[in-house]
């Protein structure tokens, strides 16, 4: 089954280069926007009343992408859906951001941790009640955090 996703927006940050932006968005203070073009700016009503949101988006200037790399907390390589790696086969990026502002389609948000020009897939808000898991466990990460 093939499938095409279009953006819905565009991420703008300080970082124009692999390598510039943090490991993590909670890894990150910077600021950024969130631009979502105009046609999809509907759907943003209502978003203010949350603290936090996913932004889904295209590692866009991911080269290629592999199904084991080493993580930034380990020595020995891992599978790819077992780490955060960009080097994904969809090249699909998820962060938990902090949103500040909402103004028409502009979303002021802090926690940056993807590069300028970013593909914006989606946008869900966060909800600690929905999110959040007592029981998650860390696999490989246990120890290491």
């Amino acid at each position: 089954m093939k499938f095409e996703i279009k953006p819905i927006g565009t991420i703008h940050t300080p970082y124009k280069e692999p390598g510039q932006a943090p490991i993590q968005a909670s890894r990150s203070e910077e600021t950024g926007t969130v631009e979502v073009f105009k046609e999809y700016s509907e759907g943003l009503d209502g978003i203010e009343g949350f603290s936090h949101i996913f932004l889904i988006y295209r590692f866009h200037k991911a080269p290629r992408y592999s199904l084991k790399a080493k993580p930034f907390l380990d020595d020995a390589e891992k599978g790819i859906f077992a780490i955060r790696s960009p080097w994904r086969p969809n090249h699909i990026g998820l962060s938990v951001v902090e949103l500040l502002e909402k103004k028409e389609n502009m979303l002021t948000v802090k926690g940056m941790d993807m590069l300028d020009g970013t593909p914006l897939i989606d946008i869900k808000p966060f909800v600690p009640a929905f999110d959040h898991r007592q029981t998650a466990r860390y696999g490989w990460l246990e120890g290491k955090l």
